[in-house]
């Protein structure tokens, strides 16, 4: 726990450190690299043009979207796992930073997705049964609803409630900030729900 034996000044740059390598992980574009792998064609000119797994599964191909849902989930979670050494900043920094990367990848001129599936990647590696209560929730909500932007929503709301519910304070923080992050990035599809257009699985 590197950071924490040292003035916050001094921790700044090892923060920093974090937060970069976990941007640089989130900014690989699993989607669009597997869709060009699949002979899928250029993910940016199909369905909504994001680059995640959503919109890779309306291209039909089920072990694309599968294969660009655990990537994307890994790029999430292997950030925070290898900077739980350094302790629950850096931890949380590192996955702050790749879910950045992700949604502004300077790769694509910092035109990502919206998300999700590192969101739970980064929750899941931060504390698991904490993760796992939050997927359960957004697959009661897609089941019920058929419409994934609703379950990352009620995922997004309630990840503070569960990491409180669960007694990791220390990272409550960090995920009210995702989960945020999460209404922002869905902001065009809350404008879609709100008008009753958007598209249902």
């Amino acid at each position: 726990m590197l950071h924490e034996l040292m003035a916050p000044e001094r921790a700044l740059p090892w923060l920093s450190l974090a937060f970069a390598v976990g941007y640089l992980a989130g900014s690989i574009p699993f989607g669009l690299i597997l869709a060009k792998v699949f002979g899928l064609g250029d993910l940016r000119a199909i369905g909504s043009g994001n680059i995640g797994a959503t919109n890779v599964m309306r291209t039909g191909n089920k072990l694309a979207a599968a294969l660009t849902l655990l990537l994307d989930g890994a790029k999430g979670a292997v950030p925070v796992i290898l900077f739980l050494g350094w302790g629950d900043l850096a931890a949380q920094a590192a996955g702050i930073g790749a879910f950045v990367g992700h949604c502004l990848p300077v790769w694509l001129r910092f035109k990502g997705g919206k998300g999700v599936a590192t969101f739970f990647g980064v929750v899941l590696a931060l504390y698991w049964p904490a993760g796992l209560t939050i997927a359960g929730i957004w697959l009661g909500v897609f089941r019920a609803t058929r419409t994934s932007a609703l379950g990352a929503l009620a995922a997004a709301t309630a990840v503070p409630i569960a990491f409180f519910a669960w007694g990791r304070l220390e990272a409550v923080l960090a995920v009210t900030i995702l989960g945020i992050a999460i209404w922002i990035t869905h902001r065009s599809n809350i404008a879609r729900l709100w008008g009753g257009q958007e598209n249902r699985f």
